[in-house]
């Protein structure tokens, strides 16, 4: 290499040094000697003097200075040989961006990797640092020259102690501030604006020799009208109190004061109100941010300069000319009603000034208790003695005519004052009466009166305000008043200044109103919303003196509701039950019970005489528990199986039910119930699942009085179908409990054991060919979850899963048998009668089916094949078999026509059964078993199949099914796959568009289909597939833009067609005039968003 490191040819010589460089720094994990080094780094110094090749010397520099000592490093003459000739032959500034960028990560490792040899270069490397940095303006740069400052700073201004170089540092690092980074996009340089202030912020911090300039900038530039300059001086002052220590920064102490004042003062708005204060809305504005800091700020000052031997600093705040002036605005009788804007500001500021102090340490909140509560307690007429000896009329005259203002800064003090306590409890290890200071003698004398003030403020009537015409300061005062209850109630139990007695008569508040003044939605929802604050409390704390309280008053309270009548609707009741129960896993059980109780009452009421009130009411109760409690007790597993106490009760009292009156709202009270009772058993154990079952099986056996042996399923279930009555005839106990009994086989784990396996699949077979959903996806969900590898029937034989599915296939194609003569012969007769029995056994068989075969199609079984063809058959052969009951019964070919064709629909809407995702059955709720990418496989192996069907099909009416039966399946899979098979898929597609557009009743797979198109047409590749078809797709839209029977149809295709300006220019002008015509009626149109898409549409 000699050759290119020493030729004069400027340009070879950059880039053979330049590869030594890259040379060393792939050998960093490679062991080299010490002789080597050394030759290296006396070769790259001496090239920092060639300016011309000095990329290629900094490279190799850093990679020197990068190595570790396990596989040889420099030594400190050879660091210190490479920092001289930095300091005397390198101009930073003078440098690109990136060879800057390299010069400061060089000097990053001299002072982090080898500070002894830089620290012997003395003053020539410190004012070398300082003009490498002066002036440096790239953000990139800028981060590693802020963290390098702390470097600097530690080695020469800590440890050597130079500190005469701390001004002409602080020159340089100040003009940086505050950062103001125009740059948007982040990306572009690869830092953000916070990543710098950060930075800097943390070189303002990295030594106390900067206080003397740091602290007067940052004061200065509080007085900034930029937002920005007045969140980062905040956030810098705050940190630099931290690091400078109370010692150092004493002495400015008067001066932060005065400014954090003029900020926290004037930083909130006047145009605000209290309210959202009190509630806890976020604002969002730079002026609500300033005020965060501030008072970040004023808090750890606080913390700073008081400590138990002095409060001066409290005092200078509390006895400050314009926090006294403020504090007697505030609390002046009248000020807050007559000028409530102003009242509210500096209510609002005073009000967080002093719970910052009160906030910031045990020294801190004794002091300021000691200080403002009896004053505050003065304004407001309160003295210190019992609640018993304070007559309720002198309350309600002080309630009446309290002073708003004082009662705001007083909940302040107590919130401030609860929150410390309560952070000081849980995280520290002293005793807690070690916390019992002047704060808690103080709070606890006048907690009684106190407590009494705020409950009589809360019940004045609204009557009462409105004539007054002060709604809104009542308004004000009892939502002050509430919250002061709540944090009456809070403190942590062994900690609290208020008494049981206390403690109940509060509690007793809040249900008067929670139960008594649900019309005031918004004191409702704030006194339920205190409740629930009060019971986590009790929970977090672990006060169990509080806890019984809580259960006598509020537990027992709320489920006396759910048994009277009362003025609490049972929709809020059950709110508040639900609110409440969330605060620990004890009292949600309480309140479980009672839901439990209180629906079996409703039903047992329901079974005696049909009360509609008690169906009503059992509705609402089913919601609550359903859709909030389960699953609410499902996620925490300390809460054992709810609900298995409740599911076996109403099976128990179903089978006292001599019978059930069905009235017409009762079919949703019978969905409620399945739904529920799905929820139950999906979260007990295998174990327990089995004692439902089987206590379920035992009913509907001694009800429907089945037969006892288990026969071969056909034969079984052909008698049955004889034996069974219509189902039009079947009692409504019988048919509810067949429902429960398929919820529970809906909701078992794949691991529960059947002990009558044979039994159950007759019944749910039985129930399945009588038209009951339920008992379609009962059998569905029990095969799907069967082992192949396990007995779960109680069979001895290995193949039992294959069998059971051969064995219920086989019944379901003999129900599905186009000859009439393989039909049992009890079917064969009556005429007409038999055909339409015949037939509706043929819907219901395929609906079966259709549901048996999504079981064993979501856990990836191979039969489901064979299932979907005997489907597509019953499809495809409906006209045939029209024509031979009609040669067999000719007077009654109307029925078995109309019929016929409804065997066929129900076989062209089976495709949507399979491939749809249900809530009701056959999903992880309810432990089925998925294979992944089930639907994709299903549609790759059935789309050659129905492309053949179509294009053989010779009946309009059937090749319409079939592309019903196709739209079915194309609606429910992912894009992706659709896009891959676009060949095969768009002419289906847009041909199923104009068949399917005749019949009214395919009106939303018409939608779901345009979905599909859509989809294409925002996908890039499906763009590409689409282009060939474009004026066919156009030709289809523009007549759906006049289809009358959905809008979103009309608005779909217009959108459709708006997507397809993005084809290619050449592709779609010539049907501009077309659409243009089309465009023209939807203009007109009566819905006013198909218009808007129109005009959309013209314009693109």
């Amino acid at each position: 290499m000699e050759l290119y490191l020493t030729t004069t040819d400027d340009s070879i010589r950059a880039r053979g040094i330049l590869f030594v460089a890259e040379v060393l720094i792939h050998l960093l994990n490679k062991s080299l000697d010490s002789f080597t080094l050394s030759t290296l780094a006396g070769f790259f110094s001496s090239r920092l003097a060639d300016w011309r090749s000095l990329h290629g010397a900094l490279v190799g520099c850093l990679a020197l200075l990068r190595r570790k000592s396990n596989v040889g490093m420099i030594v400190d003459g050879d660091a210190r040989k490479i920092a001289k000739s930095m300091l005397d032959n390198v101009q930073v500034q003078l440098l690109a961006m990136i060879d800057r960028k390299i010069c400061f990560e060089v000097f990053q490792c001299l002072l982090d990797v080898y500070p002894e040899a830089v620290a012997t270069l003395g003053d020539d490397f410190v004012y070398g640092f300082i003009q490498a940095i002066d002036e440096e303006k790239d953000p990139r740069c800028l981060v590693l020259t802020f963290h390098l400052i702390q470097s600097f700073v530690k080695l020469f201004v800590l440890e050597v102690g130079s500190t005469h170089i701390v001004h002409d540092l602080f020159e340089v690092l100040s003009c940086y501030f505050p950062i103001y980074f125009t740059h948007k996009i982040a990306d572009d340089f690869e830092v953000k604006r916070e990543d710098l202030s950060d930075a800097l912020m943390n070189a303002f911090c990295s030594t106390p020799e900067f206080e003397p300039f740091t602290i007067p900038l940052l004061l200065d530039k509080l007085s900034s009208t930029l937002p920005v300059a007045k969140i980062d001086s905040l956030k810098y002052l705050n940190k630099c109190l931290l690091s400078y220590g109370s010692d150092k920064m004493e002495h400015h102490a008067q001066n932060i004061w005065f400014a954090l004042k003029v900020v926290i003062l004037g930083s909130l708005s006047e145009g605000e109100t209290l309210s959202s204060s009190v509630l806890g809305g976020e604002i969002n504005s730079d002026e609500q941010e300033i005020a965060r800091e501030a008072l970040v700020c004023l808090k750890t000052a606080v913390s700073q300069f008081s400590c138990h031997k002095n409060d001066d600093f409290l005092t200078l705040i509390v006895s400050d000319n314009d926090i006294e002036r403020s504090f007697c605005s505030v609390t002046m009788e009248g000020i807050y009603r007559d000028n409530s804007d102003i009242a509210q500001h500096l209510l609002r500021a005073l009000g967080s000034i002093f719970s910052v102090m009160t906030n910031s340490s045990i020294f801190c909140c004794n002091r300021v208790i000691e200080i403002l509560f009896p004053r505050l307690m003065d304004i407001l007429g309160i003295h210190s003695r019992s609640s018993e000896d304070f007559p309720d009329s002198d309350i309600e005259i002080v309630s009446q005519n309290m002073n708003c203002g004082a009662l705001y800064l007083c909940v302040e003090l107590l919130t401030s004052c609860r929150d410390l306590i309560a952070t000081v409890w849980e995280e520290s290890s002293i005793q807690n009466n070690s916390l019992e200071g002047s704060w808690w003698h103080l709070i606890h004398g006048f907690s009684g009166p106190l407590s009494s003030a705020f409950r009589s403020a809360l019940m004045i009537p609204n009557k009462i305000t409105a004539e007054s015409g002060n709604s809104n300061f009542n308004k004000e005062l009892a939502l002050y008043s509430v919250r002061g209850l709540q944090v009456l109630a809070t403190y942590p139990g062994d900690c609290t200044p208020v008494t049981k007695e206390s403690l109940e008569n509060i509690l007793v508040a809040f249900m008067s109103v929670i139960i008594g003044r649900s019309e005031e939605s918004f004191l409702w929802k704030f006194s339920l919303k205190s409740v629930w604050k009060i019971g986590s409390s009790i929970a977090r704390f672990k006060d169990s003196l509080s806890q019984i309280i809580y259960n006598e008053i509020v537990i027992g309270r709320l489920l006396l509701l759910l048994h009277e009548d009362n003025l609490l609707s049972l929709a809020l009741t059950l709110e508040a039950i639900y609110e409440i129960g969330i605060c620990s896993m004890d009292f949600m059980s309480q309140l479980i019970q009672g839901l439990e109780e209180a629906m079996l009452l409703n039903f047992c009421q329901i079974c005696v005489d049909g009360s509609s009130k008690s169906t009503r009411d059992l509705i609402l109760l089913l919601d609550c528990y359903s859709s909030k409690v389960l699953p609410w007790c499902h996620n925490f597993v300390s809460i054992e199986q709810p609900g298995m106490h409740f599911a076996i009760s109403i099976l128990e009292q179903m089978e006292n039910v001599v019978a059930l009156k069905m009235e017409p709202d009762m079919q949703d009270l019978l969905d409620k119930m399945m739904m529920c009772m799905k929820l139950v058993v999906s979260g007990c154990a295998e174990d327990n699942q089995c004692k439902v079952l089987e206590k379920a099986y035992d009913i509907i056996f001694a009800s429907t009085n089945l037969p006892s042996e288990s026969r071969p399923f056909c034969s079984s279930i052909l008698e049955g179908l004889l034996l069974f009555p219509d189902i039009y005839e079947i009692t409504y106990k019988n048919k509810w409990l067949m429902y429960f009994f398929a919820s529970i086989v809906i909701a078992l784990r794949p691991q529960t054991s059947l002990t009558n396996g044979a039994k159950w699949l007759n019944i749910l077979l039985l129930f399945t060919l009588k038209g009951h959903l339920p008992a379609a996806q009962a059998l569905a969900s029990l095969v799907n979850k069967l082992p192949s590898n396990v007995d779960k029937l109680g069979s001895s034989d290995a193949d039992i899963l294959e069998e059971t599915i051969q064995m219920i296939l086989e019944t379901f194609l003999s129900v599905l048998a186009n000859n009439p003569q393989s039909r049992p012969h009890m079917l064969s007769n009556n005429g007409g009668a038999s055909v339409q029995l015949c037939l509706n056994l043929q819907v219901h068989a395929v609906v079966g089916m259709t549901w048996f075969g999504k079981g064993l199609l979501m856990r990836g079984h191979s039969r489901v094949k064979d299932i979907s063809l005997a489907i597509l058959k019953c499809l495809i052969s409906s006209q045939d078999m029209t024509i031979s009951l009609s040669s067999h019964h000719g007077s009654d070919n109307c029925i078995g026509e109309d019929m016929q064709h409804l065997v066929a629909r129900s076989a062209a809407d089976a495709f949507h059964i399979l491939l749809s995702d249900s809530e009701s059955c056959l999903n992880k709720k309810f432990h089925a078993i998925i294979r992944p990418l089930y639907k994709q496989r299903f549609f790759s192996s059935m789309l050659p199949v129905l492309l053949s069907a179509i294009k053989e099909c010779n009946s309009s009416r059937i090749r319409a099914l079939l592309y019903q039966a196709f739209g079915h399946s194309i609606s429910e899979m992912p894009l992706a796959v659709l896009v891959a098979d676009a060949n095969k898929v768009l002419p289906l597609l847009l041909d199923g568009l104009s068949v399917l557009n005749l019949d009214i009743v395919n009106k939303d797979l018409i939608y779901c289909l345009l979905l599909v198109l859509s989809g294409f047409l925002m996908d890039e590749k499906g763009k590409e597939e689409i282009i060939g078809y474009a004026h066919i797709v156009t030709n289809h839209l523009v007549k759906l833009i006049s289809y009358p029977h959905m809008m979103l149809v009309r608005e779909t295709a217009i959108e459709c067609l708006t997507a397809l300006t993005s084809l290619p220019y050449t592709r779609i002008y010539p049907l501009r005039t077309q659409v243009f015509d089309a465009l023209s009626g939807a203009l007109d149109d009566k819905k006013r968003i198909v218009r808007q898409e129109a005009v959309k549409c013209y314009h693109a």
